[in-house]
């Protein structure tokens, strides 16, 4: 089962994932419990990647799943993306769709 942690502040959910990898073996369900979270909080999503080293067209496809399954007033942000999820992403050209953001300071 995938390792989300959700933290809901007031004007957003910010959710970290736990796994280092999204692939074909977790892909599903990531997508499943992902879409669950964001849907039931029905607020702008911030998603901490910073843990995720590795992402291969299933996890890409779940990722489109999820944002596709947001309203389009509900923003959802990727931040933190390793060099190599970061490549995925460039590659495949949805770093021009998805909002994707380096990762907060830490205090």
């Amino acid at each position: 089962m995938p390792i989300l942690i959700v933290n809901e502040a007031d004007a957003e959910l910010i959710v970290t994932i736990q796994d280092a990898r999204i692939d074909a073996a977790i892909a599903t369900r990531f997508k499943d419990r992902l879409r669950e979270i964001v849907l039931r909080g029905r607020k702008p999503v911030r998603l901490d990647m910073r843990r995720v080293d590795f992402m291969d067209s299933s996890g890409l496809g779940a990722m489109i799943a999820v944002r596709k399954a947001l309203p389009e007033s509900l923003p959802l942000v990727l931040e933190g993306l390793t060099p190599n999820v970061e490549r995925v992403f460039r590659l495949t050209r949805m770093d021009s769709v998805f909002d994707i953001r380096p990762a907060p300071q830490q205090e």
